[in-house]
């Protein structure tokens, strides 16, 4: 339970405030610029406050919102999908995350969100990527971005390309964010960043009637922590004990130079702030067993928005969910290897999603995985890697695995005793592969022949893919938060009430991919979600 306690005020109408809306909504991420967006739209004065500069996870992100059913970027692609394709499809995905009701709509709704984020300029493209891969280059925006293609959910569901990727180079989230802002701004919704949201503020019967928050009154403190906060997402992937440093002396900056203000919320407080990756507490706590991966988000994904949620009664669940993406290609050669275990034992699709590999990495294997590939599969490597075949940072991983991750054995023997695995376990999956690459018989993981390799003899080369791999590195996201009311998007407290005045959305609480992650899916979630609040909150 957050040691984070409201504020209790008898009277609001009476109380002293430093400021007054209809709507405050914490995070301006694709959840909290979609709820205000909305609400604004409804006529409410909205209020959005950002810790940083705005933006969150999603401006740095591969930009990639999931969505089928018949989207218009979908027809002018050519790609065929109905509603109820995509609902078959998601329920494989989304298990019990949340209700099949509520994933049904969110089908139902897909494809008007689509439309409604163009519609404010969103940058989606019909460059359909003709082959699959786990992110494509530049000139393609529509491609498969989960299972779709492998059994058993082609069997289930017909597969459709719904990774609808925004226009705008290798990283481009900032393009979903910025042409919301800039409409958010003209439209008159007010963003103050630099502000970050310490405690709510309660009346005498529990409902929420608004919000403490700090923020940087000096122009150069203000400064500092800005540059700071930019210095630190530059280099969180890369040297993250630096970015760990500068993360502190954000948090100095905070602590030193903020004075704090209270805002009133006439019709509630919607959390948007993110998950809790970044709370090294947190995850140690509720997913232990990926404390060892790299964290993907920003600094503001800290739990804080849970945090203030759970502190005015909210409930949690799926805190136990994580993703760990463990891509194996491009290079597709890579993926045409054997991934195996601890035991030497195979345990997975090599072209799976990278998250359900992921999964089973960690979940079922103690985290560990080594990829093994032979003389002609690291050429083949080599080759796909030449530049102009792959994103930038895709050639970079495949490049520092070939040198730096790539260990050599030139017999079984020599490569069961390198990885210390049992000789005769490791002879049984390699022997097992590579009659099933012949066609010899069916693979237990039902990967296409096509995309497999005898590995007969060798020289073998080992990659390191393990979840703590130094060299490889694999990125974790959370996926639980706080309950919700799945037809209002309040949040439930310990007896499944909603809590009046409260709302959470995107990774602040449970949604569409709190049980398992696909590319994509977390923006589309934010939007729906999104949308969901403000359409309650402001009627």
């Amino acid at each position: 339970m957050s040691n984070l306690t409201p504020l209790v005020i008898e009277d609001a109408e009476r109380a002293q405030w430093d400021d007054v809306a209809d709507l405050v909504v914490v995070g301006l991420g694709a959840a909290g610029i979609t709820t205000a967006l909305e609400a604004r739209a409804r006529g409410a004065d909205v209020v959005v406050l950002d810790r940083f500069e705005g933006g969150g996870a999603t401006a740095i992100s591969g930009g990639v919102f999931y969505a089928g059913g018949g989207t218009h970027i979908q027809k002018e692609a050519g790609v065929e999908d109905t509603v109820e394709n995509m609902y078959r499809y998601l329920s494989m995905e989304v298990q019990d995350a949340v209700s099949e009701e509520t994933l049904r709509d969110f089908c139902e709704t897909s494809a008007a969100n689509v439309k409604w984020l163009t519609d404010r300029g969103v940058p989606f493209l019909p460059n359909l990527c003709p082959v699959k891969t786990s992110y494509p280059t530049n000139e393609y925006h529509l491609y498969y971005s989960g299972n779709e293609t492998f059994l058993p959910y082609s069997e289930h569901a017909k597969p459709a390309e719904r990774g609808h990727r925004a226009d705008g180079g290798a990283f481009p989230g900032f393009n979903i964010i910025e042409p919301l802002r800039r409409v958010a701004i003209r439209e008159g919704v007010r963003i103050e960043l630099q502000a970050r949201a310490t405690r709510l503020i309660v009346d005498g019967t529990g409902r929420v009637v608004g919000l403490e928050y700090q923020h940087l009154p000096s122009r150069f403190w203000r400064m500092v922590h800005r540059r700071l906060h930019h210095l630190e997402v530059m280099v969180g992937k890369f040297v993250t004990g630096v970015a760990r440093w500068i993360r502190k002396q954000c948090d100095k900056v905070e602590d030193r130079h903020s004075a704090p203000r209270r805002i009133r919320c006439k019709q509630g407080v919607v959390l948007c702030a993110g998950g809790f990756i970044y709370n090294r507490e947190m995850v140690a706590e509720h997913v232990p067993e990926f404390v060892p991966g790299l964290a993907l988000g920003t600094a503001g994904d800290d739990g804080m928005g849970i945090r203030l949620g759970q502190s005015a009664g909210g409930t949690v669940n799926h805190m136990n969910r994580a993703s760990a993406w463990r891509f194996l290609y491009p290079p597709n050669a890579f993926a045409e290897g054997v991934l195996i275990n601890d035991k030497g034992e195979r345990f997975a699709n090599e072209f799976w999603y990278g998250a359900k590999i992921g999964e089973a990495m960690v979940e079922e294997n103690h985290g560990v995985a080594t990829l093994i590939i032979d003389e002609h599969l690291k050429k083949l490597a080599h080759e796909q890697a030449k530049p102009g075949k792959l994103q930038w940072f895709q050639r970079g991983v495949a490049l520092m695995n070939l040198y730096f991750n790539c260990k050599k054995a030139n017999d079984v023997d020599a490569l069961a005793k390198m990885l210390d695995v049992p000789r005769d376990a490791l002879q049984e999956t390699l022997d097992e592969y590579n009659a099933a690459a012949k066609g010899k018989r069916s693979d237990r993981f039902d990967k296409d022949g096509d995309s497999m390799r005898p590995l007969p003899e060798g020289p073998y080369y080992a990659i390191d893919c393990s979840l703590g791999s130094k060299r490889h590195l694999c990125a974790v996201m959370t996926l639980g938060g706080l309950a919700v009311n799945e037809k209002t998007g309040q949040v439930l407290n310990e007896n499944g009430d909603s809590i009046p005045g409260l709302y959470a959305a995107g990774r602040n609480a449970v949604g569409i991919c709190s049980r398992q992650y696909v590319s994509g899916l977390s923006l589309a979630d934010c939007v729906y979600a999104g949308l969901r609040a403000a359409k309650h909150a402001v009627p």
